[in-house]
């Protein structure tokens, strides 16, 4: 059986979690709900029910066993450190990167971790990054918005520079976008995930190319969640618009669109015209194998729609992209 490794999917460690509830008021805890679960509480919205899987590496693993799955590069997700002021963003930050790098060495075949940095304070996020990589951090998983920031924010560029000089690859994953709450995304359940999360990350790359980030910043390398948001399906019209624009300078002398094949993917998208469209936008080795767990997932299909491309791109997509993004 071909090698599969999971570059998307989530493990945030206990001690986390009781710093959160310890100090997460009043935007973040958790609830029990009515349907039996504990949840992540986000600004008084149910937002991820609490799976075990998230929080004992054991479990994971069995949870891996289950689906074929070789290798985790384990990342946390919203609300990442973002939280609790600038002392305790940076203790969430270590206790979360000292968690997976504990799992790494305990099972060193099965594991490996992006780190999580306290952003809003770049001289502790970038001695933090530092303390990482020595610990065997792969990458950096970042918010596609922090604390009303844009990632492009002059804030961040201490962060950037530091992520660049270590040349890192860096998984770009979405957050309730600007606005969402004032559109009640969250009344209906489904669509803060399904539709806001994919409008963050579009925006949030857009901007980046638009920004001419990409062009001063060229050793790290951007992944992009859920196979990139909606950025494959809107990347004509944004050349479109590009080319016609008369009234700001733009920063860029070429397309915005051939930035995308600078940029790589995951495969958590649940169309195979999705896939489809992705490659063809970025290329057949932008794309990585990703699941999503131990959030809500459908992994049978999204083998499905990985499995019925051909034999190369199935083991590209499944493993040979990522032992090579990450040095594995």
């Amino acid at each position: 059986m071909a090698t599969v490794i999971d570059i998307h999917t989530h493990a945030f460690g206990q001690p986390y979690l009781d710093l959160l509830i310890e100090h997460g008021a009043p935007d973040y805890g958790t609830r029990q709900m009515h349907d039996g679960r504990a949840y992540l509480v986000e600004k008084g919205v149910p937002a991820v029910a609490l799976q075990p899987e998230a929080f004992d590496y054991a479990a994971k693993i069995r949870q891996m066993d289950r689906w074929n799955i070789d290798l985790a590069i384990v990342s946390l997700s919203s609300p990442g450190v973002f939280w609790g002021g600038e002392s305790i963003s940076n203790a969430a930050a270590v206790l979360v990167n000292d968690s997976q790098a504990a799992a790494q060495t305990a099972y060193p075949d099965r594991f490996r971790w992006l780190a999580s940095l306290p952003w809003e304070y770049p001289d502790l996020a970038v001695a933090e990054l530092d303390r990482a990589v020595v610990q065997g951090a792969v990458g950096v998983m970042v918010m596609a918005t922090i604390g009303g920031r844009h990632l492009i924010d002059p804030l961040f560029a201490p962060v950037w520079q530091a992520i660049d000089r270590h040349a890192l690859p860096v998984l770009i994953h979405p957050t309730a976008p600007f606005g969402a709450r004032e559109a009640e995304f969250s009344r209906e359940r489904i669509l803060m995930p399904g539709v806001g999360f994919m409008f963050d990350t579009t925006l949030c790359i857009a901007r980046m190319i638009l920004d001419g980030f990409l062009d001063r910043h060229t050793r790290m390398k951007i992944i992009a969640a859920h196979g990139g948001g909606f950025l494959p399906y809107v990347a004509g019209r944004i050349d479109m618009l590009f080319d016609r624009e008369t009234l700001v300078e733009k920063k860029l002398n070429r397309p915005p669109s051939s930035y995308l094949d600078d940029i790589w993917y995951d495969s958590v998208v649940y169309n195979p015209g999705a896939l489809d469209l992705c490659i063809e936008t970025s290329g057949p080795g932008n794309v990585m194998f990703g699941t999503d767990l131990p959030m809500s997932a459908d992994v049978e299909m999204l083998y499905a729609v990985v499995d019925r491309l051909p034999p190369d791109q199935v083991k590209a997509i499944k493993a040979g992209t990522a032992q090579r993004l990450f040095g594995l």
